[in-house]
């Protein structure tokens, strides 16, 4: 009886998802199966940030190890050059 009762009021929510399913119903298989394959390449392409993210990183790396040598060379001419000797 309860069960009864709760379907007869529907929430508007409800309604519109009804509207919908009787929307995507009438279309056909193939639109349907396009509309999932454009949905599923969108989620597992590589996108412009993901891209983006991973040439910075590789950047970042490269000029750590640049200033990395660079401090090395420059200490020991540093050191090589004694401006006492004069």
């Amino acid at each position: 009886m309860g069960r009864k009762d709760a379907s007869t009021s529907r929430t508007p929510v409800d309604q519109y998802r009804k509207q919908i399913g009787k929307q995507d119903y009438k279309k056909t298989r193939p639109m349907l199966r396009a509309t999932r394959l454009k949905a599923e390449a969108k989620k597992t392409a590589l996108g412009v940030k993901e891209v983006a993210l991973v040439l910075a990183a590789i950047l970042v790396f490269l000029l750590a190890f640049y200033a990395f040598f660079y401090l090395n060379v420059s200490s020991e001419v540093d050191l090589d050059l004694d401006p006492d000797e004069n």
